[in-house]
């Protein structure tokens, strides 16, 4: 007859319990509380971009068609609508390009630009404290000149070298070209503020 080996049995402590009982529950409220953080930062994340691609999108300036008011590399927030008021800068579909730019008059008004590159709308000259420089710039149209209807006229601050409503090629923005009113600029966070 063999004999069995006898293996001591060791009775874990009260201490060892109480320590292991704590563990598991720990490790357990830890995968749910990681779980929901998780869950949490996913619906944030497509809530944001839910609202930055229908009501608010980012955008970020390229070229000097708006110098001094905004600067290559701005990144800034816009608000989309087609509600716009005299100034309001206003970021629009031309082809494939976004184009930012500032409403000077609406459907059916008169423009007219002398050759100084005073901008008249409807017989009266517009105060434009946001440019630096007068300039006609390039022009193809004949002033007076009538916006047609369901359009809008927009010119850039930087007179002398934008290319905008003046222009044939940009011409007067449909509603259905339009991405809406820049309302506010997120970077650099010096300049961080509202626009107008």
């Amino acid at each position: 007859m063999k004999s069995k080996k006898s293996v001591p049995e060791t009775m874990p402590t009260l201490d060892q319990l109480e320590g292991e009982l704590r563990r598991v529950k720990y490790r357990g409220r830890f995968g749910r509380v990681l779980r929901s953080t998780i869950g949490t930062l996913v619906v944030v994340a497509a809530i944001s971009v839910l609202v930055a691609t229908i009501w608010m999108p980012v955008l970020q300036i390229y070229g000097s068609s708006m110098v001094p008011t905004l600067e290559e590399g701005d990144i800034v927030v816009s608000v989309k609508g087609t509600d716009f008021e005299p100034g309001d800068l206003v970021c629009f579909y031309v082809g494939n390009k976004l184009l930012v730019k500032r409403y000077i008059a609406g459907p059916g008004q008169w423009i007219d630009i002398d050759e100084t590159g005073n901008v008249y709308v409807d017989g009266e000259l517009l105060d434009e404290p946001y440019i630096v420089e007068k300039s006609r710039g390039e022009t193809d149209l004949d002033y007076p000149y009538q916006v047609p209807e369901s359009r809008i006229f927009v010119l850039g601050d930087h007179r002398a070298t934008s290319v905008d409503s003046r222009s044939t090629s940009v011409g007067c923005v449909a509603d259905e070209q339009v991405v809406g009113k820049i309302v506010f600029r997120v970077w650099p966070l010096k300049s961080f503020g509202s626009l107008k």
